[in-house]
């Protein structure tokens, strides 16, 4: 077989917000830093050690404005994408490499705007529900029967 495969499926959380490059009306690349964990336990000492790998993600067009507009530093996202390296001569004529994840698919999975609407929502409806639990109550010597 011939064939060949150059998949990445990555999950992890963003290191910084969306950093876009317009080059004219219809393209635009956004990238970020995608950190993804691996913690075990070391043999010898029982410490928990937790490892973490970086990755740049890079978007283009409606994509990286899609990601722009809703993800921020934490954000967890599901990115799938193809490994990509390239190389270039910097401005003091440095020889210059880099490996990206060029995306193709990605799903939010939690958005720090998410998080803090949930949490804020979750303590009004807990203190609505206290609030209707009081005026609910039975006097002491009433039976529910």
């Amino acid at each position: 077989m011939n064939a060949t495969l150059n998949k990445v499926m990555l999950i992890g959380h963003l290191g910084d917000d969306v950093k876009m490059h317009y080059f004219n009306q219809d393209s635009c690349i956004g990238r970020f830093s995608l950190a993804t964990n691996e913690i075990y336990i070391n043999k010898e000492t029982g410490e928990k050690i937790t490892s973490t790998e970086w990755h740049t993600i890079v978007v283009k067009n409606k994509a990286a404005e899609i990601c722009e507009k809703y993800l921020s530093k934490g954000d967890k996202i599901y990115v799938e994408g193809r490994i990509k390296s390239r190389q270039w001569q910097s401005e003091d004529g440095v020889l210059r490499h880099t490996t990206e994840i060029q995306a193709v698919d990605f799903t939010f999975l939690t958005t720090k705007k998410e998080i803090l609407s949930s949490k804020q929502n979750a303590s009004t409806e807990s203190k609505n529900i206290d609030l209707t639990a009081e005026k609910k109550a039975l006097p002491e010597n009433d039976m529910p029967f």
